[in-house]
C-alpha cells in the first residue's frame, strides 16, 4: 500500500485507481462513486456511470479480492426508468447497498435526479440482476442516504441529507424510520456542518452505510469546505449508539483522509474523495471511493484502528 500522509487513518492502493472508463466494456465519460457489498465470496462494486449526455446509470463489477481482475456486467445494471418512476428523469446516481437479512434482500439506496432537484429513491435485490423499486422516498431536495442493516424495534433506519435550495443553511445529517421501507418519518437532525474555518463547514453528508461495531455504528462522512479557488471534499468519522442511533457518541475534530494523489485532484471536479461504500475482510476496512468525479480509488485500514481512533475524540457536542 501506498504512504499515507501522516494524519490520515486510511492508506491508498499502490494500484489506484482501481477502476476508470479504460476499463470499462462500453463508452461512457466517467466511472465513479461506487456503492460496494461481499456478494457469494465476492466483492462486487455498484458503480456511477455517466454517460457523454451527463445522464448517470449503475453498473456492476465482481473481483475476488477487491483489488483486481474486475468483471464488469456488459451493459448498464440499473438504468434510470424515467417512463414508470418520473423522478429518474436525468438520471441515477451514488448508491449505497445494505444486507437486511430480514427480508433476505440487499437494499440499494440512490440519488434519482427529477426536475425538482435530487432525491433519495430504493431499490432492493437479491442478486443484482433483477431490481424491484420502492420508488422515490424522500422529496427533494435530498441524497447521501443509507439504510441501517436492523430494525430498531419495529422501525427500519435510514440517514440522509436534505438540504434547502437556497443553501443559506449548512446541510447537515438526519436520520428517519419506518415502518416498511416506503413511507418515512419521525425525522431528527442529529450531526451537524460545524460553521466558520471548519473542514466541515459548508455541508456534511453520509458516505458508506453504517458500520456495526461493538461499541457502536460506525459513521463515515464527507465534509466539504469552500475555499478561494473551489470546494474540497474529505471524510471524517462519527460513533452512533448501538440502540439508539439518534445518539451520536463521539465525532472526529480532524478530517481522517482528504484529496491528495493527482487523480484526486484532478477530474471533472477537483480535490473530491467521495466514498459510497466500505467493507470489512477479517477485520481489514477496504474503502472504495470516487475520486475527483472521474474514476474509483481504494483505501484500507484496520477497523480496530478507526475504532480506537474515534472512541478516542470528543464526545458529541
Amino acid at each position: 500500500m501506498s504512504k499515507k500522509p501522516e494524519h490520515e487513518l486510511f492508506t491508498r492502493h499502490p494500484g489506484n485507481p482501481i477502476l476508470s472508463v479504460e476499463n470499462w466494456p462500453y463508452k461512457a465519460n466517467s466511472v465513479f462513486n461506487a456503492a460496494a457489498a461481499q456478494v457469494n465470496g465476492q466483492v462486487l462494486l455498484l458503480a456511477r456511470v455517466e454517460d457523454f449526455r451527463g445522464m448517470s446509470h449503475l453498473t456492476a463489477a465482481c473481483s475476488d479480492n477487491g483489488i483486481d481482475n474486475w468483471q464488469i456486467d456488459a451493459g448498464p445494471t440499473l438504468m434510470p426508468d424515467a417512463k414508470n418512476y418520473p423522478e429518474e428523469l436525468w438520471g441515477i446516481e451514488d448508491p449505497r447497498i445494505t444486507w437486511l437479512a430480514e427480508i433476505n434482500e440487499w437494499a440499494i439506496t440512490y440519488t434519482s435526479y427529477s426536475r425538482g432537484g435530487p432525491l433519495v429513491s430504493l431499490a432492493t435485490t437479491k442478486d443484482f440482476k433483477s431490481f424491484n423499486r420502492i420508488g422515490a422516498v424522500m422529496p427533494p431536495e435530498d441524497k447521501d442516504a443509507a439504510l441501517f442493516p436492523i430494525r430498531f424495534g419495529d422501525y427500519w433506519a435510514m440517514l440522509h441529507r436534505p438540504v434547502a435550495k437556497t443553501m443559506t443553511i449548512q446541510a447537515n445529517i438526519w436520520l428517519s424510520f419506518s415502518p416498511n421501507l416506503r413511507h418515512w418519518g419521525d425525522h431528527k437532525e442529529i450531526i451537524y456542518a460545524r460553521m466558520g474555518g471548519w473542514w466541515d463547514s459548508v455541508k456534511i453528508g453520509l458516505s458508506a452505510p453504517p458500520m456495526e461495531t461493538e461499541h457502536g455504528w460506525l459513521i463515515l462522512y464527507h465534509g466539504v469546505r469552500t475555499t478561494a479557488s473551489g470546494s474540497i471534499y474529505r471524510l471524517g468519522l462519527a460513533m452512533l449508539d448501538l440502540k439508539n442511533p439518534a445518539k451520536v457518541l463521539h465525532r472526529s475534530d480532524e478530517w481522517i483522509f482528504g484529496p491528495k494523489a493527482r487523480y484526486e485532484r484532478e477530474g471533472d471536479v477537483d480535490d473530491v474523495v467521495f466514498p459510497c461504500g466500505w467493507i470489512n475482510r477479517n477485520g481489514t476496512v477496504y474503502m472504495y471511493y470516487g475520486a475527483a468525479d472521474s474514476c474509483i480509488g481504494l483505501a484500507t485500514a484496520k477497523l480496530q484502528d478507526l475504532t480506537d481512533y474515534i472512541l478516542n475524540c470528543p464526545a458529541d457536542k
